[in-house]
């Protein structure tokens, strides 16, 4: 039986990926090579380069708005390194809103390079809201923010109107809503979410803000190196990124961003009424806040976990625990995810209701 995965990453992807990249693996275009084995330099690879940043780009409707699409490696965790590396002076600063765990790791390495401001923080409350009423500091070099965080299930509806550089780590959300992405000077996101198998990392970058802050930039950190290299500085993942540009071409032909925000809009509708209709259950962020793709929730009563967990496995449900910082549940649900797969959930949750 096909499983609803619910997996917070790697996570599901749709199911002409599998099929399409299977094919892939054996065979890559009758070329008589598999995609594991072709020159990253190939005719054929080279295309789907091209190809992935350039509909990467179009999907966020940045296309001929002075941005460049690159697809880089190290996961978004090394973006916390190369933003500063990119966007801080020497002896300048940056400011930082700290939502959660990966917002506190890009935090973490700022301060590596000068002084980083954090503008707001909901640590305190275990990052179960986003903070707001906050100010940035009119000389920050940048602003950084994440807006989704994975862990804690909350999502940033509003983002500030700023004059400096806006930096977003959109890992867990890009391409899942409709949003103002010129708003951002800097979008970077780990695949393993909503585009793609673990091993890349989409980056977007508006070219105009790159190599004005008198740094030496190491060549494998430095932006503008990746950019003229048409993201092929070194050997790039080239499997990842061929997947990544399937799962593109498919959220593509089912419309877009715009078609696919109503689904995720109905999926998060639907278990979201459960999580505060069923008085066995209550959610874990604040209701303001609660992401569309990752519904974090916990038993009132944790003496109902066993027969729960043993309900939901039955029903061929994968990935639910919630990370050991908030404890309980988690369903991850992101763009691939059916709307069928969450009313399976949400049938459980019922049913546990009535057997308690």
């Amino acid at each position: 039986m096909k499983k609803h995965n619910y997996s917070a990453g790697p996570s599901i992807l749709p199911q002409e990926v599998f099929e399409k990249s299977a094919q892939a693996i054996l065979d890559f275009n009758d070329s008589g090579l598999s995609i594991l084995e072709i020159s990253h330099r190939s005719k054929d690879f080279v295309a789907v380069m091209d190809e992935a940043r350039e509909l990467a780009l179009e999907l966020l409707d940045l296309k001929g708005k002075g941005y460049q699409a690159l697809f880089l490696a190290g996961g978004a965790s090394l973006e916390f390194l190369m933003v500063p590396y990119n966007l801080m002076k020497e002896n300048g600063k940056a400011a930082y809103l700290d939502s959660g765990t990966w917002a506190s790791g890009a935090i973490k390495e700022a301060k590596l390079f000068g002084e980083t401001i954090v503008v707001a923080s909901s640590k305190e409350q275990n990052y179960n809201h986003i903070p707001k009423g906050y100010s940035v500091p009119a000389d920050a070099d940048y602003f950084h923010c994440t807006s989704n965080n994975t862990i804690f299930g909350t999502q940033m509806k509003e983002f500030p109107a700023l004059e400096m550089p806006m930096v977003c780590d959109m890992s867990s959300d890009i391409f899942s809503r409709v949003i103002d992405f010129s708003k951002f000077d800097i979008i970077y996101a780990g695949a393993q979410k909503n585009m793609g198998p673990a091993g890349t990392t989409l980056v977007i970058v508006k070219e105009d803000i790159l190599g004005k802050n008198g740094r030496v930039i190491p060549s494998m950190l430095d932006y503008v190196k990746h950019i003229k290299a048409e993201s092929m500085y070194n050997t790039p993942a080239v499997f990842p990124i061929y997947a990544s540009l399937l799962t593109l071409q498919w959220l593509k032909k089912q419309g877009g961003i715009t078609a696919i925000e109503k689904i995720n809009n109905e999926k998060a509708a639907l278990i979201y009424a459960e999580i505060d209709r069923n008085p066995l259950f209550k959610g874990a962020a604040a209701v303001e806040d609660r992401s569309i793709m990752n519904a974090t929730f916990l038993l009132n009563d944790e003496a109902h976990a066993a027969i729960f967990d043993t309900m939901w496995k039955a029903a061929g449900i994968s990935g639910l625990p919630g990370h050991r910082s908030v404890g309980g549940y988690r369903a991850s649900m992101y763009n691939a995810l059916p709307l069928k797969s969450v009313q399976v959930l949400v049938d459980v949750m019922k049913e546990l209701e009535s057997k308690v």
